[in-house]
């Protein structure tokens, strides 16, 4: 069996053939960016030399319960984005990446590969059922490796094949030669994301709350919701230009000690609790390119590092934010781990649910780059008492829909469930109340509650907790929980009858219970009339 990594110009590119299983799985970091730890892969092949094609990629879950509607959801994931980018694939590669002390200490590689069998089976049943074959599944755990397609023990015995030392394959000279470089693993990215440990931690956390306290009532109060989202921004700049003055430092680790060291316990609780807001957070969406988006990303960590304790949850904030800029900036793997991250902080934040699919599918960041350089001019022309601004809410889930398949925000499908998902759940912040402990924000200011929709309005999508069965399974967005195998769907949804009224007018079509052919923004109408 013969794979190629090819280009559309093979002229431009070097192509690189893999022949073997011990080539493939050393060619999985390469192919990623960054070395997966705890994953289930899978790679799309096209044509009849196997070209490599889009990939999907996944925590592998701990109940193995839940293992074959992850499968189902990958499969269907993988073969409907191959269609929508380019053609539907013709083959599939799956990789299972755990380490033995992911769930057992004393667990040896076999043992794991043995524990993962029945996934593998799930991946190759739910990909023939769309009639694309799974031609090779390939374990990799504890330096070594494993094939479930190869019955053959002289080419691969029960104990495992060594890996190739990282360095000396074919693909790794390529991709040296090529220029690129392989990211670290995924460890080594969640660590500069992860909360604090040390005695630090209690100091935090004992700020935070007193300076909740002081801050919700604030915000609460007439005109206070302005004055602190001015503050909230104006001390983030002044903290980055801080961070700007700062020498630079090549070791990570380093660097952001360095940088910890740069923002006070007060600031930083301050800029956590502020984020809190969609609004201020939205404002703080818009630095994400060049030499400003880099000191962003660098702020954005040091502050989800801060997010200690019972403050788990506020984390979300500040990890989508450095999520975005990272993708924006190129960091793929970044992006993708520090938005997992803000999912499991908090499984129903809508920016991290609406940037998260399309970050996972590798797409283009352009369309929203482009959004939110247009939220610039517009809130100036706003100013200038010209014509008001649109949603931010809408205006991001316009670009994610366009950065996920090149359609608007206003088709029908998962897109549409995703834009009133998020308008939805950014309205009902402001219904919830807001607590001194949790500090979560959600007054809205004047221009944005004109294009905010009504969270009762018919039509709302639901988001499946975990363990449920969906209603629609075709319109799932797996998420990468890094294990926790959670999905979020979007339940198929009815138009809720209006209520009475006396009066003339006419019965909506189809009545209550069924779904609307066209979901644009009719929903923002009035009550129609029964007769």
């Amino acid at each position: 069996m013969t794979h190629r990594s090819e280009s559309a110009d093979p002229i431009d590119e070097t192509v690189v053939t893999l022949r073997t299983p011990a080539e493939l799985a050393d060619a999985l970091p390469y192919l990623l960016g960054f070395r997966p730890e705890n994953s289930v892969v899978l790679i799309a092949l096209h044509g009849p030399r196997g070209r490599f094609g889009g990939r999907v990629r996944l925590g592998i879950p701990e109940r193995p319960d839940d293992w074959p509607s992850v499968a189902e959801q990958l499969a269907q994931c993988l073969v409907s984005g191959c269609e929508r980018r380019e053609t539907r694939p013709d083959g599939v590669v799956a990789f299972l990446c755990q380490e033995p002390e992911a769930f057992a200490g004393d667990a040896s590689g076999q043992q794991v590969m043995e524990r993962l069998r029945p996934l593998a089976q799930a991946l190759r049943t739910e990909c023939g059922d769309l009639d694309v074959p799974v031609l090779e599944v390939v374990c990799v755990s504890d330096g070594r490796f494993w094939t479930y397609c190869c019955p053959d023990q002289r080419c691969c015995p029960s104990e495992g094949t060594p890996l190739l030392p990282a360095g000396t394959s074919v693909l790794a000279a390529a991709t040296v030669y090529a220029g690129f470089q392989v990211g670290p693993a995924q460890g080594r990215i969640r660590a500069r994301l992860a909360p604090w440990r040390t005695a630090a931690a209690s100091d935090q956390a004992r700020v935070l709350h007193d300076t909740a306290c002081a801050l919700v009532p604030r915000i609460l109060g007439d005109g206070g919701h302005a004055e602190v989202a001015a503050e909230t921004l104006a001390l983030a700049r002044r903290a980055m230009a801080r961070l700007a003055a700062a020498p630079p430092i090549a070791d990570t680790l380093e660097a952001d000690v360095y940088d910890d060291e740069l923002i006070g316990h007060e600031e930083a609780a301050a800029l956590i609790l502020g984020l809190q807001d969609r609004t201020t957070r939205d404002r703080a969406a818009e630095w994400m390119e060049g030499d400003e988006g880099a000191l962003a990303l660098r702020l954005w960590r040091a502050l989800a590092r801060r997010c200690v304790r019972e403050y788990r949850e506020h984390a979300a904030a500040p990890l989508t934010l450095a999520g975005w800029v990272a993708w924006s900036l190129g960091d793929l793997a970044e992006g993708q781990e520090a938005l997992t991250m803000a999912l499991i902080a908090d499984p129903h934040y809508a920016f991290a649910l609406l940037l998260h699919p399309a970050c996972s599918a590798d797409d283009d960041p352009e369309p929203i780059r482009r959004i939110l350089r247009g939220e610039r001019a517009q809130r100036d022309t706003t100013a200038q008492g010209r014509n008001p601004v649109r949603s931010a809410a809408r205006q991001h889930a316009q670009a994610v829909a366009n950065a996920s398949g090149g359609r608007s925000a206003e088709t029908n499908g998962p897109e549409r469930a995703e834009v009133l998902e998020h308008e939805r759940r950014e309205a009902d912040v402001s219904q919830g109340g807001v607590s001194a402990e949790k500090a979560d924000v959600g007054t809205e200011e004047p221009e944005d509650t004109e294009g905010a929709e009504d969270p009762k309005a018919p039509g709302a999508p639901e988001v499946t907790p975990p363990g449920s069965s969906p209603d629609r399974p075709d319109s799932s967005d797996p998420l990468d929980h890094a294990g926790a195998g959670v999905g979020v769907r979007t339940a198929s949804r009815g138009r809720r009858r209006p209520p009475r009224t006396s009066g003339p007018g006419s019965r909506p079509a189809g009545g209550a219970g069924t779904r609307p052919r066209n979901r644009r923004d009719a929903i923002r109408r009035g009550p129609r009339h029964d007769r």
